[in-house]
């Protein structure tokens, strides 16, 4: 026991050295790079961006220090922030597999959802994934799923003329945010497993539920701990109410997809079009050793949680916008009121005001704020312009240092949007020259960029039609961002996610 003892003490000693070793190389390579002063000895600067308005310390921060950002986290530990446009391209594109996943990040996806694309690291090893996930979510597969989001917009329709009718009214209060996810989560539970959770008939779902108990919350003192630690104790994970609410919503995913994994002929139908039949179709014609029962699981769960929460959220926000800006909705309303339900080609490139509008919700209210990374390795990056006070159009970044590429700083650049890049004005898509929307990172880009991009752009588009041929929309509420898992909006001062609009039939 007392070998044991001394083993442990000698270890807690070497972890600690190895800490602060690293923290003293990582503030003498990083001594030039500015930023602001750290607000806690404890906490860095963790506490006031978890409390403050979701990404507003960034856009101070750089707009005060440049596109790049020294920052302090937890017990010391340096953090850079960075806008760069050359640095954000090398570290998405050409050095994409020397920027990982931090490893705190890797720990929720495999602790959330298992060893599947969001988790998995490594060039060889993440193409072997997307080989077998690419298909199910290609451009050809959302054209093929299209009419499954034209049936579930139509049940929502359904159901609110039935709120209508209850009422005894042509205007009622409804509240979008729940309504977003139920459309989502059924929707990617028909188009990934041929499932139909059934939320949108107003019955509760354990599953929804699970997964709103364990990111919609508010601003409690446990969720910021878990936050600011998981970066250096991904173990922290593990611990209390959270850990047991993580280990739920994986069961559950896990059960569902495994249940209907062994159910041969959903599976095995050749004629199939679900995301699930597709991928385990793809995985057979290019993998040398296939995926087992728990690799399936954990691209399912993937696959749900990245159709639920991201998809629900910019639902939310787009209605947000439509209902706050009249002259817009009623101009995309007359855009699409067209015979019949657009198809998936005629979604993307017949609309362009609906797009333009949908491409100026992703940059206004990107569903994931920031992309977190981590040097594997000690490593030159390069740079549009010097470093304040350096000559350098490179920085060296040392071995473990956790980068943060801050969506909605990039997405409100004026250098690249103009003087009112904080301002909603969908116009600016419709004569954007040379600009393309390879700029928004709301989706990420390069080789470990979003691969449902396409199927969440027709599912939200789908619905948007749908929507806007039956119901007008307005806002009486002050609406402010709030931060859980993705960025959702709320009810100023309110806890959790919320945004009740005031609908109209116009049918």
């Amino acid at each position: 026991m007392l070998y044991i003892y001394h083993f442990s003490i000698a270890f807690a000693f070497v972890y600690i050295l190895r800490f602060f070793q690293q923290r003293l190389s990582s503030l003498f390579a990083l001594r030039h790079v500015p930023g602001p002063k750290s607000s806690s000895w404890v906490w860095g600067e963790e506490k006031v961006l978890y409390y403050n308005t979701p990404g507003a310390l960034y856009l101070d921060w750089h707009r005060s220090y440049g596109h790049v950002v020294k920052f302090t986290g937890a017990f010391g530990h340096q953090l850079l922030s960075v806008t760069d446009p050359h640095a954000i391209s090398f570290i998405l594109g050409e050095g994409a597999y020397q920027f990982p996943k931090p490893k705190g990040v890797r720990a929720w996806f495999r602790m959330l959802l298992g060893e599947g694309i969001l988790w998995v690291e490594g060039k060889e090893a993440h193409e072997k994934q997307r080989r077998s996930v690419g298909p199910a979510l290609s451009p050809q597969s959302a054209r093929n799923l299209t009419p499954v989001f034209y049936e579930n917009a139509a049940k929502m329709v359904s159901q609110w003329h039935r709120l209508f009718d209850a009422q005894h009214s042509d205007e009622i209060g409804i509240e979008m945010t729940n309504w977003a996810g139920r459309f989502a989560l059924d929707t990617v539970g028909r188009a990934t497993l041929s499932y139909d959770f059934d939320c949108l008939r107003g019955q509760p779902h354990a599953l929804a539920e699970t997964l709103d108990g364990l990111t919609n919350h508010e601003q409690s003192l446990t969720s910021f701990y878990m936050k600011a630690l998981f970066w250096l104790l991904p173990s922290v994970l593990h611990l209390g109410k959270k850990g047991q609410m993580i280990r739920k919503t994986r069961k559950e995913l896990g059960d569902l997809a495994t249940d209907i994994l062994k159910d041969a002929e959903a599976v095995s139908d050749p004629n199939s079009k679900t995301l699930m039949s597709l991928m385990l179709r793809a995985d057979k014609a290019t993998a040398v050793v296939r995926m087992d029962e728990e690799q399936v699981a954990a691209q399912m769960r993937t696959i749900i949680s990245a159709g639920y929460e991201p998809v629900s959220a910019t639902i939310a926000w787009l209605f947000f916008e439509l209902a706050t800006n009249p002259e817009w909705q009623q101009a995309i309303r007359e855009e699409v009121s067209t015979p019949g339900d657009p198809t998936f080609d005629e979604l993307n490139n017949a609309y362009p005001l609906l797009d333009a509008f949908f491409l100026e919700t992703l940059r206004l209210h990107p569903p994931v704020l920031e992309n977190h990374h981590e040097a594997a390795e000690t490593i030159s990056i390069p740079l549009s312009e010097p470093v304040a006070g350096s000559g350098d159009l490179h920085l060296v970044i040392p071995k473990g240092t956790i980068i943060s590429l801050p969506v909605n700083v990039i997405q409100k650049d004026k250098l690249t949007w103009g003087f009112d890049a904080d301002d909603f004005r969908p116009e600016r898509w419709l004569h954007r020259g040379t600009r393309t929307s390879r700029e928004l990172l709301a989706f990420s880009v390069g080789p470990r960029g979003c691969l449902g991009r396409n199927f969440a752009a027709a599912e939200i588009k789908a619905l948007t039609v749908t929507l806007l041929r039956h119901f007008a929309f307005s806002c009486p509420h002050e609406i402010e961002a709030f931060q859980s898992f993705v960025i959702r909006p709320r009810v100023k001062g309110e806890g959790s996610s919320s945004l009740p609009l005031m609908v109209r039939r116009t049918l």
